[in-house]
């Protein structure tokens, strides 16, 4: 993520990326924006991982490419975590799976080498299998964004270079939105997967509502003289 001050997207523009993404990828917005997803854990999501009596989300994988080769891998620093599942993402996944079903897909375990596992995968291709990062991004996400007006128009079939704009942007909302609810730099920390709070309090404390604001209406509250019979 770099030192790059993240400015996260408003509401606003989340629903129009989601809305001019293809129905087949649509919900990956849901799931990014709703429960902070990376993008290869959004693309490994298998519907075991799905606990909607309870409303959690176990995130326990990813798919990502070792030698440019696709495998099923731990989380990014294997940090195993689960997730809130709000009812708009429930209902956004509940009506997905009904439409695409999901596709049992073999790939090996961490390496190319590594020990093949089948995992019934949430997110597929138009043909089956899973989904390429690469594809999905140059062919669905870029023209999304520019037809929601977050990037210019592709110029001879290619779109401008969109790095602060790219799928990471959902997990930006996600958190900016905790914090601004008033959720705990841990608790946020621990929903995004990162090793340690600290991280999270680096990348995102500038997001944290005016806490100046918060003590002067707190202390203004708690001094105001009541009224008789109050």
């Amino acid at each position: 993520m770099g030192t790059r001050r993240v400015v996260p997207w408003q509401p606003e523009r989340v629903f129009a990326v989601r809305a001019a993404m293809v129905e087949r990828f649509r919900t990956m917005v849901d799931v990014g924006a709703g429960c902070g997803l990376r993008q290869g854990e959004i693309l490994g999501l298998c519907v075991d991982e799905l606990d909607f009596d309870t409303g959690t989300l176990h995130v326990v994988q990813q798919l990502k490419l070792s030698l440019s080769k696709p495998v099923f891998a731990p989380p990014k620093g294997g940090k195993l975590r689960d997730v809130p599942l709000p009812d708009p993402v429930v209902e956004a996944l509940q009506e997905h799976i009904t439409r695409f079903p999901p596709v049992e897909v073999t790939l090996p375990w961490m390496r190319g080498t590594g020990q093949p596992v089948t995992k019934r995968l949430i997110f597929s291709g138009p043909n089956g299998g899973h989904v390429w990062r690469t594809s999905l991004n140059e062919d669905h996400w870029k023209p999304s964004l520019a037809k929601a007006g977050v990037i210019p128009e592709a110029k001879s079939r290619e779109h401008a270079a969109a790095r602060e704009h790219g799928m990471h942007a959902l997990r930006h909302f996600y958190a900016s939105v905790l914090l601004d609810a008033g959720e705990s730099i841990k608790a946020v920390s621990e929903y995004l997967g990162h090793s340690d709070p600290g991280l999270t309090l680096k990348v995102y404390a500038h997001l944290m509502p005016s806490s100046r604001d918060r003590a002067r209406k707190a202390i203004g509250r708690a001094l105001r003289p009541q009224e008789p019979g109050q």
